[in-house]
């Protein structure tokens, strides 16, 4: 049996090489550590350049201690640089187009809040017909 591309004539995909396979798996990594809220807050305050760690605390309202776990596992996966000045510790963004991901994703989010609030307003409107309606039936079968 063909499948749909095979019958079209379109190329069928190559088989995923290492290297690809590897590539995706880091690229799950990266989502896995930014997903979670707290982390791309920091990812939003440092696309402006780069701040101390009491200033991400101060602009967080988070426990220090919370905070350097985030900071830390996001310098470790290469998302963070930072860089020390006498006893204050700053900190970048490693890769600045990780914004623009970010950025992406909430605009994807976005449109799917939106096309479900289109819905949900369509089948509220269309549950409101049909409540008006059914007493009208119901007075019609007496």
């Amino acid at each position: 049996m063909m499948r749909n591309k095979e019958k079209t004539g379109q190329p069928t995909p190559d088989a995923v090489s290492q290297d690809q396979a590897r590539l995706w798996e880091m690229q799950a990594d990266i989502c896995q550590v930014l997903a979670n809220p707290k982390r791309l807050q920091i990812l939003n305050l440092l696309k402006w350049g780069e701040l101390s760690v009491g200033a991400l605390v101060q602009a967080m309202g988070v426990a220090k201690a919370n905070l350097s776990q985030h900071l830390s596992l996001m310098r470790q996966k290469g998302i963070l640089a930072t860089r020390r000045e006498g006893t204050t510790i700053y900190y970048r963004l490693a890769i600045p187009p990780i914004t623009e991901a970010c950025e992406i994703m909430r605009e994807v989010l976005l449109e799917a809040l939106s096309t479900r609030s289109r819905l949900s307003r369509k089948l509220i409107n269309i549950g409101n017909q049909n409540a008006t309606e059914e007493p009208e039936k119901d007075r019609n079968e007496e």
